[in-house]
């Protein structure tokens, strides 16, 4: 499932650790995400993510 992270990550120019530090998760979560690398993670963190970028969750991770 392609998730739109990098491309909001970037429209705010957010580094990836930047990104992590405002949604309370580690880099590793957000590059695993950008990256296909990580496919499994709880609504928490889909949330966290999603409001750090000023953003609905479906407009983050549902195709």
């Amino acid at each position: 499932m392609p998730f739109k992270i990098k491309e909001a990550r970037t429209e705010r120019g957010y580094t990836q650790e930047e990104l992590a530090r405002r949604a309370n998760v580690s880099r590793a979560t957000i590059a695993g995400l950008e990256s296909g690398a990580t496919v499994v993670t709880t609504t928490e963190t889909l949330i966290k993510i999603a409001d750090a970028l000023g953003k609905k969750v479906s407009d983050i991770f549902l195709a």
